[in-house]
C-alpha cells in the first residue's frame, strides 16, 4: 500500500529542521538537514500509520497539499510512504485466521502453489483502499 501525506518543514535556529505531518496528529520529527528531515518524516509517518492499522483504526485521509495553509518560514512537501516495505521491516503484529473454501478450489490452489495468506492479504488491502477512497 502506497500513501502520500503533505508535511511542513521548518528550519530551526540551530540549523536543524522540524517536519510536521498535520493529517497525523502528533507526527513530528527532526533532521540535521532538509533531506534528513524528510527521511525522518517518512519513517515517523509510516510508524504512525502502522500503529493505527495494527490497532484496527482507520487512517486519516490525506489533505491535498494545495489545501494546506501557508505558514511563515515553512516549506510544504509531500511524503511518499511505502507501507508494504515498512510493515515487512517493522510490523510485528500478525493475526492467524482459519478459512473455509470448497475442496476443488483448495486442490487447484495447492497444485498452483498459491500462497493463501498472500492472496487474502492482497485482496483485503485492495478492498480497504477502495473503501478508504470512496
Amino acid at each position: 500500500m502506497k500513501l502520500i501525506y503533505p508535511a511542513y518543514i521548518l528550519k530551526n535556529s540551530d540549523g536543524t529542521y522540524t517536519i510536521d505531518v498535520p493529517d497525523l496528529p502528533g507526527c513530528v520529527s527532526f533532521g540535521n538537514d532538509m533531506a534528513d528531515a524528510i527521511i525522518m518524516g517518512i519513517d515517523a509517518a509510516s510508524g504512525w500509520i502502522l500503529d493505527e492499522l495494527e490497532e484496527g483504526k482507520r487512517i486519516p485521509t490525506s489533505t491535498p497539499i494545495g489545501d494546506l495553509d501557508d505558514k511563515e518560514d515553512t516549506v510544504k512537501t509531500i511524503l511518499a510512504l511505502d507501507m508494504d516495505t515498512y510493515t515487512e521491516k517493522y510490523g510485528n503484529k500478525a493475526v492467524r485466521k482459519n478459512l473455509t473454501i470448497p475442496a476443488w478450489l483448495n486442490t487447484f490452489a495447492e497444485k498452483s502453489g498459491i500462497n493463501f495468506s498472500e492472496v487474502l492479504q492482497d485482496s483485503l488491502k485492495t478492498l480497504y483502499l477502495k473503501e478508504d477512497s470512496g
